[in-house]
């Protein structure tokens, strides 16, 4: 039971925000910086943003050659171009808020690998490069094959790599510790361990009950609710498609003489790894095992963990001492296609959600877009 002091003062605001990942801070920022006076609660399940806000590797980036390639043949052309500008503007924005010095932001490019098994069809390059310059105002794609024997990667596996210089990377940790600071200097609340279980509309409010582990049930109230829960989303809004896709991750140890820097990526984008203080942080194979990685459940994956291992040693540090420091796992959203979910649920409820993997690219422009509509 809440005393008198508890309910008038912690139980009431203007908008609630679910969801304490990049895009749920993002939008209570969004929503402080465009109206100072509105008072916003930040409810999230975890003690931590428990999806892969703080699980993901740090890539900057807009995806690499093949995976727009694929985009450009699902989504068609319009609709390509519209994903591919909000993922530049979401991470014009999130750099914009908070600085490149909080969130450690390196331009070092992206890298994408050309495997033996793969080909390079020049005319699609150059027809996506002419594509992209409708955003980029410049070339973005360039083969650069003497990269395998710099970068110092097995050429019998690899045999080019494909540049894109407007790829950069972040230091994870350092940018949600500097957006949940940035909120509390804009006065948002953020409560952690506050699990939502039910929401109702009623008359000009919104009732939302939440449940932690030290207390029994407590309801707060608002005008305006945001689900920014991404691939738990399903818990509140089973009515939409969104579907868990587990990322397995791992770090090594520091690596003398790393000779490369970037973000970098293969097979599609499924494979991905990066150079961070000379450790290599490297994730993917999902594809490996699509049916056991579409879960919210933190487990390792060992076979994917394994082959994660061969590609390492074998391909990507051959003939280097090391070992592995961490592993841990992250939870996306993926549906049919890539484009995210922005969907007004009712007049007084909307959601922002299913990011595909793209959560530090789109979520800052998500947030925008939310909180505009939170605003009206």
């Amino acid at each position: 039971m809440l005393s008198f002091w508890e309910h008038t003062t912690f139980t009431h605001y203007d908008y609630i925000i679910v969801g304490a990942g990049i895009t749920g801070l993002s939008t209570a920022c969004a929503i402080k910086e465009k109206n100072p006076k509105a008072s916003v609660l930040v409810l999230e399940r975890g003690l931590l943003p428990t999806g892969a806000s703080t699980k993901n590797a740090g890539f900057a980036c807009v995806g690499s050659f093949s995976e727009k390639l694929s985009d450009l043949e699902q989504m068609g052309e319009d609709v390509f171009l519209k994903l591919i500008e909000d993922r530049w503007v979401g991470l014009y924005l999130l750099r914009k808020r908070l600085g490149d010095d909080h969130l450690d932001y390196q331009n070092n490019g992206g890298f994408e690998l050309v495997l033996h098994k793969d080909t390079i069809n020049s005319d699609k390059l150059y027809d996506m490069n002419l594509l992209l310059e409708r955003i980029f105002d410049n070339k973005v794609f360039y083969e650069k094959p003497a990269l395998v024997e710099r970068f110092g990667f097995n050429k019998t596996m690899v045999k080019s790599i494909i540049l894109n210089p407007f790829e950069g990377q972040i230091d994870t940790g350092k940018m949600m510790q500097s957006l949940i600071t940035y909120a509390g200097i804009l006065r948002i609340k953020i409560l952690t361990g506050a699990n939502v279980q039910h929401v109702e509309e009623l008359g000009d409010k919104i009732q939302v009950e939440v449940k932690s582990d030290l207390a029994p049930s407590t309801v707060f109230y608002c005008h305006k609710i945001a689900y920014c829960t991404n691939a738990f989303t399903s818990a509140l809004l089973p009515q939409l498609e969104i579907n868990p896709g587990r990322g397995q991750v791992l770090c090594t140890s520091p690596i003398e003489d790393l000779p490369f820097k970037g973000v970098f990526s293969f097979d599609s984008g499924y494979y991905y790894f990066r150079n961070f203080n000379n450790r290599v942080i490297f994730g993917g194979g999902r594809n490996l095992d699509f049916g056991t990685e579409q879960t919210t459940t933190f487990e390792a994956n060992e076979n994917i963990i394994s082959q994660l291992g061969f590609y390492l040693a074998e391909m990507i540090v051959p003939g280097q001492q090391y070992t592995i420091d961490h592993t841990w796992q992250g939870i996306m959203a993926f549906g049919k296609n890539k484009l995210p979910i922005v969907q007004k649920i009712t007049e007084r409820q909307i959601v922002g959600a299913r990011l595909n993997g793209m959560g530090i690219a789109l979520g800052s422009k998500i947030a925008d877009d939310i909180s505009k509509w939170l605003l009206e």
